[in-house]
């Protein structure tokens, strides 16, 4: 008689994904000078009918979960402009095990550009998420980071009472540190977020970075775009840091885009946020 064996379902499979898209300057446009994509992360460039290149990262598996590791790298070459956003909102879901990873580097040459404009992060109950972001830029670059996350979907009934999100951000000009923050919510996030210190009760937030030539000149017009909001504005030593919150992830949006609009020139965010 054949005995029988015990049912082994393996380790839970996990997403990886690596991308990396280093640009070049080639008659007066932003052209590709590297590319490459592994795994659930893809890398897509919608046509465009000015100098700069558009750049859309997906991640195929559709979320992240405990375990899971996409790497992002962004090189903007001397003298071209990028506008790099995602396909979608980035959705965590419950993590029974281990924590997802998402780390994104990018390098800005002499008078190039990047605008790093993600969709919002949704951390759904029980996720667990480390999110890292390091960027490197001469004196002459300039950079825009638009980080929004959302904690559950309000309009769907969901809220994030437990869970894990780190985020660090590293920016460095010319080689020295000129901005760093480390945010850390763990546990009951619920409770944690309802403190006056933290988001007073709001489920929405985000964080706005403007590192360039025009950051003092335009803090009057972002304070402006922001009226009644709950947050503001500051510059000092170059930079432009926005915070906001909002009781939603519609509301929060109603605030960055007028905001965006001011730190980009009047440019509008990128198409695939409107669809």
């Amino acid at each position: 008689m054949q005995q029988q064996r015990a049912a082994n379902p393996g380790a839970p499979q996990r997403a990886r994904g690596k991308g990396r898209l280093v640009t070049k300057l080639f008659d007066g446009r932003t052209r590709l000078a590297e590319f490459y994509q592994e795994g659930c992360a893809k890398i897509r460039l919608p046509e465009t009918f000015s100098p700069e290149m558009e750049v859309i990262l997906i991640n195929t598996s559709g979320g992240l979960t405990g375990g899971d590791v996409i790497e992002w790298s962004v090189a903007a070459s001397e003298s071209t402009r990028l506008t790099v956003t995602t396909q979608a909102n980035e959705k965590v879901y419950r993590a029974s095990a281990d924590t997802a990873s998402l780390s994104t580097r990018i390098t800005v040459g002499h008078q190039a550009a990047v605008h790093w404009m993600p969709q919002e992060t949704i951390l759904f109950d029980q996720s667990a998420l480390s999110r890292r972001l390091d960027v490197d830029l001469q004196e002459t670059s300039e950079f825009l980071a638009v980080e929004a996350v959302l904690m559950g979907r309000r309009a769907m009934g969901e809220t994030l009472k437990r869970g894990l999100f780190r985020d660090r951000w590293r920016i460095r000009r010319g080689q020295h540190l000129v901005h760093a923050e480390d945010m850390r919510l763990d546990g009951e996030i619920d409770l944690l977020s309802g403190l006056p210190a933290t988001l007073g009760g709001q489920s929405a937030f985000a964080t706005l970075l403007y590192i360039g030539p025009m950051a003092e000149a335009l803090l009057p017009r972002v304070r402006e775009s922001l009226g009644s909001a709950v947050g503001g504005a500051s510059h000092w030593q170059g930079k432009l840091v926005v915070r906001l919150v909002a009781s939603s992830g519609f509301e929060l949006r109603k605030l960055l885009v007028p905001a965006i609009a001011v730190l980009r020139n009047g440019a509008a965010v990128p198409k695939v946020w409107n669809i």
